[in-house]
């Protein structure tokens, strides 16, 4: 995914909400997160329909994205 950094921003933020002790803001973030993933998802199965690629994760790298990683809640 090319526009995962979004989810880094997000997940950075919530950490930074629960670290304050800022908790309906971290919660927050974290269905945002997961939202976000959704989305991207989304578009990445579009654009691989429209350029006939594979959806599968044949070739891709980068690290795995976990919104919940981290937190009291799972």
């Amino acid at each position: 995914m090319q526009n995962e950094w979004i989810i880094d921003v997000l997940t950075d933020l919530r950490h930074f909400s629960e670290k304050r002790g800022m908790h309906a803001t971290a919660s927050a973030l974290r269905d945002v997160c997961l939202v976000a993933l959704a989305e991207l998802a989304e578009l990445e199965a579009a654009g691989n329909a429209r350029t006939g690629l594979n959806a599968g994760h044949e070739g891709k790298t980068g690290k795995p994205c976990h919104p919940l990683a981290g937190s009291d809640v799972a």
